[in-house]
């Protein structure tokens, strides 16, 4: 059903299509022009209001073009939907942005308009009202190449319609980042895209399955329909890793969206990672009990006052009585964050002294009092009861003071535990102090508690399933009122503080009435594959059902027991080399080293991920190590020593699911060791 020129479609047709592509083109770079020509109509003033107002609309502006760029490689429309004469007869091309013509006439539909949402449901079943559903193809430069032709009513249905192009679309070699599908969105990925900006959606997705692409779209379609209400605060993607976020940094703009942030956790939190913890003193530190430790730790500086407060105004002393300031003290602590509730202490106090001056006959005003709560006494009092600390401060004495840390812990800890968490040489002081990364959530429930950090309107967070607690807090209060798109698959769960269920994790995202949906029919993946991984599962993830496949690839896996292990490595890149597409080559950390100066050696040019963040772009062939695996794909993998890849971590089975699923075309299994014991046997046939 595919129509390549000149083979299957009358030029006439085709060439129809492709002028009508070039009229969209043209139409969309005049609406770009116009808006980088148009002149700001704010007027200069002097008042400061009226400067911020012409900045924010220079910066609108330059937003606006941004998104307006007509991207050389990327088709500006890529399906069409003719409706029946019910239905208005129109016909709507369906595209990632709108474009319209110099009177306003739509060109070209966003996808994310209502009437899109046929082109992605509509059936014979459910025909929506439309006639025929249209597909095109493209070259990678973005020329017209082919239509396809889906009737959805009259006549008899006829096989395998509307499907060459989308699965030739789904299967096409991709080298590089990510790119976005929205040609490709399936009709239950379309739902969860769609998903209200109010609901807080988690997406359990196998390999495969698009659930990094359902939340990224996702993003585009709530910009869509709620600019306006997220522009407050704007959106946040989180990410494992940096080379992650590399990887899936051209979709949004793909899509019109340029001004989305696009972070990992360890960035948002801000802290520095020096230091690393063995993983069972990770997991107490990730755990949510830790978030009574820390509150208890940094109230526990606040104390009662050995005297009161005495200033002196002139020759008249005002004095207030201590057991009125521990009074003051006791209403505010832990009422409130400890830096605003150290400044009410100062003015409450200062309100006490102003009552005794108006009692003498004095009219203080509120710079009298702003005068008092700065001056020494108050000072002096306040550094006794409510001193001054920082995050790093109260960290450093819990985790070094055996004594506070075992009155901050109170029965949340148990001894054991505690004695875990109890640095066996602390630093000098906590400047010097190496915090790891379950440190930095740490250091950020207390910068919390100390002041609050800057927030959201929607946050998606992906690879969700590997968040401490701890982290899941440190996220949550980032979005306070807004909501979240959670995406992961608790298979892939690899750090040691990893939860077992979405409810748990949910729940510490303070989201516990979260829609959660599974999407566990693949795409990409091939199923020879899946199949494969699948045995794992049992082990690994044993509440969940095997993910299918909608897809078989022919010679999708290899498994190969070899004796020259590198020689092996290199012979089967030499071979892929010859096929078009992207090549991962995934090996435990500690080996990939020697792993890509081997190929490195023969010729082969391999990039190194992890070393640089564009190891994507600068090759076609990737050496990437296990911990950075998740989320990517490659056309090929060729995973090397499973044995090695399980036996360097606790989670090794989980991490080894991770690299058996990167590959859309093929997999090669190379290894010189046994095999883990789940993957032990000849893989199914086909």
């Amino acid at each position: 059903m595919a129509t390549p020129v000149p083979d299957h479609a009358p030029v006439s047709e085709i060439e129809a299509e492709r002028a009508y592509l070039d009229t969209a083109r043209d139409a969309l770079r005049r609406m770009h022009d116009d808006v980088v020509t148009t002149e700001t109509q704010v007027t200069v003033a002097e008042d400061n209001d009226n400067i911020y107002e012409r900045i924010m609309f220079d910066y609108h502006r330059r937003l606006r073009a941004d998104a307006l760029v007509d991207l050389p490689n990327v088709p500006l429309f890529f399906g069409r939907l003719d409706f029946d004469a019910e239905h208005g007869g129109e016909r709507f091309y369906v595209g990632r942005r709108h474009v319209h013509d110099g009177v306003g006439t739509p060109l070209v539909i966003d996808w994310r308009a209502p009437v899109s949402t046929a082109f992605y449901r509509a059936s014979r079943a459910d025909p929506q009202g439309v006639r025929l559903r249209r597909r095109y193809g493209f070259s990678e430069s973005a020329a017209l190449t082919a239509y396809e032709d889906e009737p959805l009513t009259g006549g008899r249905a006829v096989e395998d319609a509307g499907e060459a192009l989308l699965a030739a679309e789904i299967e096409r070699p991709r080298s590089g980042p990510m790119r976005d599908i929205v040609a490709t969105i399936q009709p239950e990925q379309d739902e969860l895209v769609r998903a209200p900006l109010g609901t807080t959606l988690c997406v359990q997705g196998a390999p495969g399955t698009g659930k990094t692409a359902v939340g990224l779209h996702r993003v585009a379609y709530l910009l869509y329909t709620a600019r306006e209400t997220l522009g407050r605060h704007g959106v946040a993607v989180v990410g494992p890793n940096r080379s992650f976020l590399s990887y899936i940094r051209h979709v949004l703009p793909t899509l019109g969206e340029v001004n989305v942030v696009q972070t990992t956790v360890a960035d948002m939190i801000g802290r520095p990672v020096t230091g690393t913890d063995p993983g069972p003193v990770a997991r107490i530190k990730g755990d949510g009990r830790m978030a009574r430790v820390l509150h208890r730790a940094l109230w526990a500086h606040v104390t009662r006052p050995a005297e009161g407060l005495v200033y002196t105004k002139g020759t008249y002393r005002h004095r207030v009585a201590d057991h009125e300031v521990s009074e003051i003290v006791a209403s505010l602590r832990g009422t409130t964050r400890y830096n605003a509730g150290r400044a009410m202490v100062a003015q409450r106090l200062a309100h006490a002294v102003l009552v005794q001056m108006e009692r003498r006959g004095e009219s203080p005003d509120d710079r009298t009092q702003a005068a008092v709560a700065r001056s020494r006494p108050v000072k002096q009092l306040l550094d006794s009861v409510w001193p001054k600390v920082t995050p790093e401060q109260v960290l450093f004495r819990l985790l070094g003071d055996a004594e506070f840390l075992a009155k901050a812990a109170r029965r949340d800890l148990t001894e054991e535990e505690r004695a875990l968490l109890r640095w066996e040489r602390p630093a000098r002081s906590w400047r010097s102090a190496k915090w790891s990364e379950a440190d930095a959530a740490l250091l950020d429930e207390l910068a919390d508690l100390v002041e609050r950090p800057e927030v959201r309107d929607h946050i998606v967070v992906d690879e969700a399933q590997d968040l401490s607690p701890m982290q899941c807090r440190a996220i949550a209060r980032r979005c306070p009122h807004g909501s979240f798109t959670v995406l992961g698959d608790i298979a892939q769960a690899t750090s040691p503080w990893a939860v077992r269920d979405w409810p748990a994790l949910l729940e510490h995202l303070g989201r516990p009435d979260a829609r959660l949906e599974v999407l566990d029919r693949g795409f990409r993946v091939p199923a020879q594959i899946i199949d494969y991984a699948a045995r794992l599962l049992p082990r690994i993830a044993p509440d969940l059902g095997a993910p299918v496949s909608a897809r078989r690839a022919p010679g999708a896996l290899r498994v190969t027991r070899v004796d020259d292990l590198l020689g092996a490595v290199v012979e089967v890149c030499r071979e892929q080399a010859k096929v078009e597409g992207s090549v991962g080559v995934i090996a435990a950390d500690a080996d990939l080293p020697g792993i890509h100066r081997r190929l490195a050696d023969e010729g082969l040019a391999p990039s190194l991920l992890g070393e640089d963040e564009t190891a994507m772009e600068a090759s076609r062939l990737v050496c990437v190590p296990a911990t950075l695996a998740k989320g990517l794909e490659f056309d090929a993998v060729v995973a090397v020593e499973p044995s090695r890849i399980v036996a360097a971590e606790p989670r090794g089975l989980h991490r080894l699911y991770v690299v058996l699923t990167r590959a859309v075309s093929a997999l090669h299994v190379l290894h010189a060791e046994p095999l883990p014991e789940p993957l032990a046997g000849p893989p199914a046939a086909g």
